[in-house]
């Protein structure tokens, strides 16, 4: 899960593609007004510096007395951010031609508690509790470029209430229970949406069930490529490994056992923008309690030891290599974001409103999208955590 902290220089947006945006995103706003706010908005995102505040953003498009309106627009209005959304993910299919929906979980710390979602939660990336909202992105990549779609917010039971939230609550599939019930339904919607040709979703949730993933994803018929741990437990099929006994393994154990089918693979780091060649090998499997067969894939950084990483798949008939570069694509959203979402405020909102959220994070999805797409524009290598 990534941690927010970068922040970096913007990029300018020509006004010919911030206006071709506009135009399709905010046609579903029957009010002439809020689509001119929406608008507002939007270039205040990608031009004010700092922190996107409303007063910033006011400030920057030339209007302080714009503050409490812009406020108004976003926490306190009914407008709906799904079909905005759905208008950002046909024009991300058209102008992008993503390759795949990649989930994107995102630990945003918070120094109140009074943030809607906030509350202290343990990150395992650092070892320790943070007073924090949790978030999951479901994102359009391709190995250039990427731009998120759809968003979920965590919140726990006793943010659920409407009091807390500010009336009216969230919709019920907004709270769905386990983060693979809840991103599973993120990326339905956004397949729905987009159209086009049908596309896996790419996860690394290494702290779910890789069953529990398996079954929601298959039933919403959805293929995936899901990051598991190695101690993960897995049976190769009775034709995986001839000779051998059949019988429940960690994954990293069995795809040690067939190392010698290794071959390399050669994907594009995003970090840097070089080539780079893993090893890989892949064997047949069936969860525990399953029958559904599934691809176990392993990548090796050099020919010795243990897998580095391990990567279930219900796409069984596509090659090794093809498998392994929609995996990196997780990497590839995770440099995009801390290159330009960070920048377009995507983590800035403040306040109780659980709509206030989804209109500003809906809001820097689009301006982080018109600056992925926009012609010859490259995000710069950011350093993150590990």
């Amino acid at each position: 899960m990534q941690l927010v902290w970068e922040e970096q220089d913007s990029h300018r947006v020509p006004d010919s593609a911030l206006g071709e945006l506009c135009a399709e995103i905010f046609a579903p706003l029957s009010r002439s007004d809020q689509r001119s706010k929406g608008e507002m908005y939007l270039r205040g995102l990608l031009s004010a510096g700092g922190r996107k505040s409303m007063r910033n953003i006011a400030a920057c498009v030339g209007d302080r007395a714009a503050e409490q309106s812009l406020h108004h627009f976003i926490s306190s209005s009914t407008w709906d951010w799904d079909p905005v959304r759905a208008a950002l993910a046909r024009y991300l299919e058209r102008s992008m031609g993503p390759r795949a929906w990649v989930v994107h979980p995102v630990i945003i710390p918070k120094a109140g508690r009074h943030s809607v979602g906030v509350g202290r939660r343990f990150v395992p990336s650092l070892g320790q509790v943070v007073n924090s909202q949790e978030a999951y992105g479901i994102w359009a990549a391709g190995e250039e470029t990427s731009a998120p779609v759809n968003w979920r917010l965590t919140l726990s039971d006793d943010w659920r209430d409407g009091p807390r939230l500010g009336r009216p609550g969230p919709a019920e599939p907004s709270l769905a229970g386990t983060p693979v019930e809840c991103v599973a339904g993120a990326a339905t919607e956004a397949r729905a949406w987009a159209g086009g040709a049908p596309r896996p979703v790419v996860l690394d949730l290494p702290d779910s069930d890789p069953a529990e993933i398996a079954r929601r994803f298959g039933a919403a018929g959805l293929p995936f490529v899901a990051g598991v741990r190695g101690s993960a437990r897995v049976a190769p099929t009775a034709s995986a490994l001839p000779g051998h006994e059949v019988r429940e393994l960690p994954a990293h154990q069995l795809l040690r056992m067939v190392r010698t089918l290794r071959r390399p693979v050669t994907w594009t780091d995003p970090d840097t923008g070089g080539t780079r060649t893993s090893l890989v090998a892949a064997v047949p499997v069936r969860l525990p309690g399953t029958r559904r067969s599934l691809l176990l894939l392993g990548e090796w950084s050099g020919p010795d030891g243990w897998p580095q990483h391990c990567w279930l798949t219900d796409l069984t008939d596509i090659s090794w290599g093809a498998l392994l570069r929609l995996a990196k694509l997780t990497r590839r959203v995770a440099t995009d974001f801390s290159a330009i979402s960070l920048d377009v405020g995507m983590v800035d909102f403040e306040g109780r409103s659980f709509g206030g959220w989804h209109r500003h994070t809906t809001l820097a999805s689009a301006a982080h999208a018109v600056q992925a797409v926009t012609a010859g524009y490259r995000p710069q290598p950011v350093a993150r955590p590990a």
